[in-house]
């Protein structure tokens, strides 16, 4: 009984220990991605970006946080307040959660589920009801608008996430994240899959909400959308969840279609180089992805966002699942 007890004691505090270095790391990326951000729209906008607090500006996100917490929250009189404090704690917590099931390297995951695409796609998708309850409990008609807006957008675009992840699937044959990244893809299973990559960068941009994309927050119409209301750690909470929501994206990405923890290209002779280092590289340059795209591309009206997620990706994707079965089938290709 007491090596029973010793042995389970000994898996539990590994098991903390390693609940707690996720989400610090995570913290950090959100924090530095801040940073990197600002740094990247600077040298595209011919900016500096932050130089002053600490060296290079390094330091900029403390101050930012500390900021933060220094301020006081306001709870508008006329709103929800249990349901108001209630939707950036779900939120992050939410984006914290996903992080459960996602493989940093070979057996480095905390959770390694059979179903392990199903929980990260379920856990992902449940964010938009932290940002309705805010719409709805900031009893504003800004922030009302911005939370229907989000509900819409998430529900449009997730639809076509879930055929992408079908057809990663139709090609692995297994739902389990490791599993998915260890499949062989041949070559000409990658180009299949490269339309369906292409596809879904577009869709994590919606689903974060992120430029082009970002007509729940959009300042020149709504002044700041669903989180209008909000100040002090409140509104930070929001602004870690939008951004660990950015790095879980880009994670998510480099593990369906950019062989996770792997070299790339199939260069096994860089296998020297950890496999975290080679998903901490992949993640980033989707995380790239996010902020040249904030730089770059001017935000799409409604309708032209609705359009193409209902009239373009919709039916792309559906057509892109059945040609790849069809393929697998014809070729005797399909994962047994």
């Amino acid at each position: 009984m007491l090596e029973l007890w010793n042995t389970y004691g000994i898996w539990t505090a590994w098991t903390l220990l390693y609940i707690v270095l996720i989400i610090v790391g995570v913290l950090l990326s959100v924090a530095y991605l801040t940073y990197a951000e600002r740094k990247v729209l600077g040298a595209m906008q011919r900016r500096q970006g932050p130089i002053t607090v600490g060296p290079f500006g390094l330091l900029q996100p403390i101050a930012d946080g500390l900021k933060l917490f220094s301020k006081e929250t306001v709870i508008p009189s006329q709103a929800s307040r249990v349901v108001f404090l209630l939707a950036p704690i779900i939120l992050f917590a939410l984006s914290l959660m996903a992080w459960a099931v996602i493989p940093f390297d070979r057996d480095w995951v905390l959770a390694n589920i059979n179903v392990g695409i199903l929980y990260l796609f379920a856990v992902s998708s449940m964010g938009v009801y932290g940002v309705i309850m805010a719409g709805w409990a900031s009893n504003s008609r800004y922030a009302f608008l911005g939370g229907l807006r989000s509900a819409s957008q998430m529900v449009s675009y997730e639809v076509s996430m879930g055929l992408i992840i079908v057809c990663v699937l139709i090609c692995t044959g297994s739902l389990n994240l490791q599993e998915i990244v260890l499949a062989e893809r041949p070559v000409w299973m990658q180009a299949l899959l490269f339309p369906m990559l292409i596809v879904f960068l577009i869709s994590i941009l919606a689903e974060c909400n992120r430029a082009p994309f970002d007509l729940p927050e959009g300042e020149s119409e709504i002044t700041g959308g669903f989180m209008v209301e909000y100040s002090a750690m409140a509104f930070a909470l929001f602004f870690l969840g939008e951004y660990a929501n950015m790095i879980l994206m880009s994670a998510m990405t480099t593990v369906l279609f950019l062989g996770g923890w792997l070299p790339p290209f199939g260069m096994d002779f860089l296998g020297f180089v950890p496999g975290i280092i080679w998903f901490a590289l992949k993640t980033s340059a989707v995380l790239f992805f996010f902020i040249w795209s904030r730089a770059t591309l001017p935000r799409f009206r409604y309708d032209q966002l609705m359009r193409l997620g209902w009239k373009v990706f919709l039916p792309f994707t559906l057509i892109w699942v059945v040609l790849t079965a069809g393929i697998l089938l014809a070729f005797d290709a399909l994962p047994g």
